[in-house]
């Protein structure tokens, strides 16, 4: 993996040579163990993102990443066009939770890639979405405070944007841990309904970002709006 620093490298907020209006969108989705259960509804729901992604126009390129204890890069920049839907071959839980090296490592890969890539293929804007159902159990590679300082970084310089979706945990606390603004992070539940309607706010999400929606947290507000409802309204129907 390359290595993080703070050298210029060509970003998604315009700074530098870009391919105008390409947008990378990379997804790290936890397999671990706890996810057991939940397969179906996880592929069926990232199939059913990327159908819509595929319907709007656009230059768009997707990275995915699956972890458990263990990162696999199932997707390298891959048009979305030419992106293959996800399958249970693909998606198998098991293992521990190894949050921080996925997230660390795709971020070192995805500045690797900016900075090296020829113009036309240097995203304009990039989004990364990170799913999970669990804490943070089995990194050896990166820390809390490495990862934190590369999204702030990647955030504030280059207008990278990050969302959070977290179920058995604090997602907003957790997301600010990270360095991942409030309104970029939401509760989901650890059942289907709830990785369905997390993958449909994902949906919009990437739609208002491949769109050129500005950074003042309006959207996000709005395209998260449908998992946070599903979250309080179940969470207070089961008290």
């Amino acid at each position: 993996m390359a290595v993080h620093g703070t050298a210029n490298h060509k970003g998604a907020s315009g700074k530098g040579a870009s391919h105008r209006g390409l947008t990378q969108l990379t997804f790290i989705v936890d397999r671990s163990g706890s996810m057991a259960g939940l397969e179906s509804d996880t592929i069926g729901g990232f199939n059913g993102m990327l159908a819509k992604q595929r319907a709007i126009p656009g230059d768009c390129s997707v990275t995915t990443v699956l972890f458990s204890n263990r990162t696999e890069m199932l997707h390298d920049h891959v048009d979305l066009r030419k992106v293959p839907d996800l399958t249970d071959r693909d998606y198998r839980a098991g293992g521990s939770t190894a949050l921080l090296d996925a997230i660390g490592s795709t971020i070192d890969e995805m500045v690797a890639r900016q900075r090296h890539a020829m113009p036309s293929d240097r995203a304009d804007r990039v989004l990364f979405v990170i799913i999970t159902d669990g804490y943070e159990n089995a990194s050896r590679r990166y820390s809390w405070a490495q990862v934190r300082r590369m999204i702030s970084y990647e955030r504030e310089r280059y207008g990278w944007e990050f969302v959070f979706l977290g179920a058995n945990i604090d997602a907003a606390r957790t997301a600010g841990d990270f360095g991942i603004k409030p309104e970029c992070a939401a509760d989901f539940h650890a059942d289907g309904q709830g990785v369905r309607v997390s993958f449909a706010a994902v949906a919009c999400v990437a739609t208002a970002v491949r769109a050129g929606a500005d950074h003042d947290g309006e959207y996000m507000t709005a395209a998260l709006r449908g998992v946070r409802d599903d979250y309080r309204s179940r969470s207070h129907a089961g008290r």
